[in-house]
């Protein structure tokens, strides 16, 4: 089923679903961007739109989610294994390298497209730092900013067989796994 089929089928404008696409968790703009450009909207569109749609959740994370884990936490044990995990994978090397870094840490961090990392990671990441929001949004927009025309190039016909071959070569099993 081609692309545009579906986007139609959920009635929902291809510029909102590209949206929608690019405000989800691990999806972002890595998912976003290239749906948006097979489903047929102007590049420029999908870019604006990807870029919007992966921020917006950004400040809310960092202003929030603390508070958020603690309600979790409060409501039922069970939660507790679901934030002790979120809570660790913003702790650890990640965090290492935003501390060292700072704001061009943070950058990186969400606009270079590797697992686990994004606008969604980079905030949690913020908030469990304690940076304060006016120092983290700016520097997640720049990240998304970069990630944006970085993610079609990455996808491109030409670099596809590096990845399919290349990269699992050189990492093995890790390579596998992600690529």
């Amino acid at each position: 089923i081609p692309f545009s089929t579906i986007g139609r089928s959920l009635s929902l404008p291809i510029t909102i679903a590209t949206f929608l696409i690019s405000m989800v968790p691990i999806f972002e703009c890595r998912a976003a961007i290239p749906t948006g450009v097979a489903m047929g909207l102007p590049t420029w569109l999908v870019f604006v739109t990807s870029a919007v749609g992966n921020f917006l959740p950004a400040p809310f994370i960092v202003l929030f989610i603390k508070k958020i884990f603690a309600w979790m936490r409060k409501i039922s044990p069970k939660f507790e294994h679901i934030v002790a995990k979120l809570e660790s994978k913003a702790d650890g090397k990640k965090a290492d390298k935003i501390r060292k870094y700072s704001a061009l840490g943070l950058i990186l961090f969400v606009g270079i497209p590797l697992p686990g990392t994004g606008a969604w990671t980079g905030a949690l990441i913020a908030a469990m730092l304690d940076i304060k929001l006016r120092h983290a949004a700016p520097a997640i927009a720049l990240g998304v900013l970069l990630i944006v025309p970085l993610t079609p190039v990455l996808n491109s016909d030409t670099l596809t067989p590096a990845f399919d071959n290349v990269v699992p070569a050189l990492f093995g099993a890790l390579g596998l796994k992600y690529f």
